[in-house]
């Protein structure tokens, strides 16, 4: 080997090593994506409380069921009452022991809870009254209360269940008194609200008085209704307190 193609050789060797030296590396490829988390799953259905209040009543007298629920998208309650909001109070008033199921619904699952209304038997009947001192009329307006309403309201209240109660005993002893005796429930409001809207509204409050009354026992050929809205009020002074007195069911001597 001449020295010139010695001298060639090594030029191309140094070539080659320049060329490799220089050629780009492939980068490695990169990582796959992490997988997205899997959602949270939905919250059970909790039920707070579900309760009746008393526990154990008379036939005839009102008892309140009181529920809260939560991550519940459907609330039911049996017996007739269905649908109702997670947080709710309601009167019911069974004739015999009861018990009321609720039933709560999401996309977390279900629940249930169970309130139990015992109804205790009947006392013994009461001893034939002494004959009495007054007249029908004068013992409706001295024995029978007004019913009063929240403002724009036609239910009654569980505040006015006891006087309910109270009312409904003195008309059985007014009816046995006179059997031909009738009773006109009139319905008043405040004199907020047209004439018009308030004739409707005092309709109801009558209606849902005399309902309540047959419930408990009142005959319902006994009870009449009225509506007199706004145009009898008791009061005309334009403060709360003599609205909340206007707003009533009151009690006259049937017509």
């Amino acid at each position: 080997m001449t020295k010139r193609r010695a001298l060639l050789l090594l030029f191309s060797a140094f070539l080659l090593i320049l060329a490799a030296s220089c050629k780009k590396k492939t980068p490695p490829p990169l990582p796959p994506p992490a997988p997205a988390p899997a959602p949270a799953p939905a919250n059970k259905p909790v039920i707070n409380y579900f309760t009746a209040e008393p526990t154990t009543i008379s036939s005839g007298q009102p008892a309140s069921l009181r529920w809260s629920v939560t991550d519940a998208t459907n609330v039911q309650i049996d017996n007739g009452i269905g649908q109702v909001s997670p947080n709710g109070r309601r009167a019911v008033y069974p004739t015999s022991t009861t018990d009321y199921h609720l039933t709560a619904t999401g996309p977390g699952g279900s629940a249930d809870a169970t309130a139990t209304i015992t109804v205790s038997a009947p006392p013994p009947p009461a001893p034939t009254p002494a004959p009495p001192t007054q007249t029908a009329a004068q013992m409706l307006a001295s024995q029978v209360q007004d019913i009063h309403f929240e403002y724009d309201k036609s239910e009654i209240g569980p505040e006015q269940q006891s006087i309910l109660q109270t009312d409904a005993a003195a008309l059985r002893t007014i009816f046995s008194m006179d059997p031909n005796f009738t009773v006109t429930i009139e319905g008043h409001c405040d004199e907020r609200g047209s004439a018009e809207y308030n004739i409707g509204l005092g309709d109801r409050r009558a209606a849902a008085t005399r309902d309540a009354l047959v419930t408990m026992g009142i005959s319902s050929d006994k009870l009449k209704t009225i509506s007199y809205g706004k145009e009898r009020p008791l009061c005309t002074d334009a403060t709360e307190d003599c609205y909340a007195r206007n707003r009533r069911a009151h009690f006259s001597a049937g017509q």
